[in-house]
């Protein structure tokens, strides 16, 4: 390693700190991809290029240097060089051997992609996936499937409440993961209900694992952990900010088989998650509610312009996936782009190429290529007014 990185990592304490909590990896990955934690953000594309590329030792070198090696073609020199300005304010030792100490201290478990417990779903989200988790409870709970993200308002009505609590314990017992966000409202609904019948239950944090938040769910959370696990890709220490609860929030999509909105208002951060989920070619559910409700008026939204599925029972909501066949849902992941395109396309409106560039985020001429591909395959059709997916 340069000498940059390091200094970084010079501790003599923080090598043993790795150890004791993955004795059975490689002490100098798990150190390094510790280390990548407490320098970036949720979510960081860059630092995910930059750690698939060279690995997570290597990779912390590079990011650390000032000669700014990089593979051709993995990042524009502009955006590297925007990357360090980033990273290297937090290149420092005491915060990653803080880390390793706080979790040690909770017995928490640092969790390493490619571990067997290591969620799969999570891969799905490329250079965008975490680079380790940080677990308390049962690692083993993570790469059990089928698993379904419940998600949905924090003031959410009794309605609501019930309708996910109904779901998510006739779900959980009959062996599918309930995978949520550990907040009030609906997620904590979901929670209970999964653990009322003594099922799994996940969920993902914004802040470290070390604090509960928010703090009136600690005993929740305490549950959780001995009938699932609590995870988070922050460092323990790490607060909960409004960015990291969106960063969050497409664990939540991408561990799940698929997403059911329960309750959420027409501008609910929960649509956040059901987007990513989208994004990512998951299926997606929305419960209705009453047509005067604001509170369901976020899930109406979804069946009305995001040709989300309506579910009212676990049995619907298993449907979301059951249907699907190996080849359908191996397919769905294979081509992000064409899972923004066909996203952003409807099986009863006709749009036009420019329309779906617009809607997608692709270019114009992006869109006009993938929709040979996908006509080619029968999934979409062109009309006289634009192209709609094939039902």
């Amino acid at each position: 390693m340069r000498t940059t990185t390091n200094r970084m990592l010079e501790d003599a304490r923080l090598l043993p700190a790795a150890e004791r909590l993955r004795p059975d990896a490689d002490p100098h990955e798990v150190l390094a991809r510790a280390a990548w934690a407490v320098l970036v953000e949720p979510g960081d594309g860059a630092a995910g290029a930059l750690v698939a590329a060279h690995g997570a030792s290597d990779a912390l070198d590079r990011a650390l240097s000032e000669d700014r090696m990089l593979t051709p073609g993995l990042l524009e020199p502009r955006e590297f060089a925007e990357a360090q300005a980033r990273w290297h304010p937090r290149a420092r030792s005491q915060a990653v051997l803080d880390a390793l100490t706080s979790c040690a201290e909770v017995g928490g478990r640092l969790l390493l992609p490619g571990d067997p417990e290591w969620p799969g779903g999570l891969d799905d989200l490329g250079p965008h996936a975490p680079l380790l988790l940080w677990v308390r409870g049962d690692t083993g709970a993570l790469a059990a499937q089928p698993a379904v993200a419940m998600v949905g308002a924090r003031a959410a009505t009794p309605y609501g409440e019930a309708v996910a609590g109904e779901l998510a314990g006739d779900l959980a017992g009959s062996g599918v993961v309930v995978v949520s966000g550990g907040a009030y409202g609906i997620d904590g609904a979901s929670h209970r209900a999964a653990l009322g019948v003594g099922g799994t239950t996940i969920a993902f944090l914004a802040g470290g694992v070390d604090r509960a938040y928010p703090i009136g769910h600690q005993q929740l959370f305490d549950r959780i952990r001995r009938g699932g696990a609590v995870v988070s890709e922050v460092p323990c220490g790490g607060a909960p900010t409004k960015w990291r609860f969106l960063q969050r929030n497409r664990l939540i999509a991408a561990a799940g088989l698929a997403t059911v909105v329960v309750e959420a208002g027409w501008r609910s951060g929960t649509l956040n998650t059901a987007g990513h989920a989208a994004a990512l070619g998951r299926p997606l559910g929305a419960v209705p509610g009453p047509i005067s409700s604001a509170a369901s008026a976020g899930c109406h939204r979804l069946l009305r312009e995001f040709d989300a599925i309506c579910v009212t029972s676990a049995r619907e909501v298993r449907e979301l996936w059951d249907d699907r066949t190996p080849t359908e849902q191996q397919a769905a992941r294979a081509d992000p782009e064409q899972i923004r395109l066909t996203d952003a396309m409807s099986s009863r409106t006709a749009r036009d190429a420019d329309d779906l560039a617009r809607r997608s985020g692709l270019s114009a001429e992006r869109v006009r290529s993938l929709l040979g591909l996908l006509a080619l395959e029968g999934s979409v059709e062109q009309g006289p007014d634009g192209w709609k997916r094939t039902s």
